[in-house]
């Protein structure tokens, strides 16, 4: 459980966007207490016309690197957790593959734990 949805601007080559998403699997290992193995990513790539984004936001600076990241997680987590984890992903994405934290936006979308299926029909965490 989580499902990581990245967005990023079309022309990045693989290893850049191999560090985005072991920057995020390992920020929600450490903040989040995710399982080893758990690691589901689908990263998108747009071209210009079809990632709209502002470019000073709430006085946040964007470039051509920003990264749409958004997780859908159970709703099982605090706000201390859910904070904990948006620093890490920045620090983190900071140190490999370089963004800039106005680069980073992450939305956090939460579903119960009986809305995953993670194959043969089953709802694994139905309680």
């Amino acid at each position: 459980m989580p499902l990581v949805r990245i967005d990023l601007l079309k022309g990045k080559p693989a290893p850049y966007k191999k560090a985005i998403c072991d920057g995020v699997y390992r920020a929600l290992r450490e903040t989040f207490n995710v399982p080893e193995e758990d690691r589901f990513i689908v990263v998108n790539e747009h071209e210009a016309e079809n990632l709209v984004f502002s470019r000073s936001y709430m006085d946040i600076a964007r470039d051509d690197d920003f990264v749409v990241i958004q997780l859908t997680v159970s709703n099982t987590r605090n706000v201390e957790q859910k904070k904990a984890l948006y620093a890490r992903i920045v620090v983190l994405l900071g140190e490999a593959p370089g963004l800039k934290p106005g680069n980073i936006f992450i939305n956090l979308v939460q579903v119960t734990t009986e809305d995953w299926s993670f194959g043969n029909g089953l709802a694994q965490y139905a309680m």
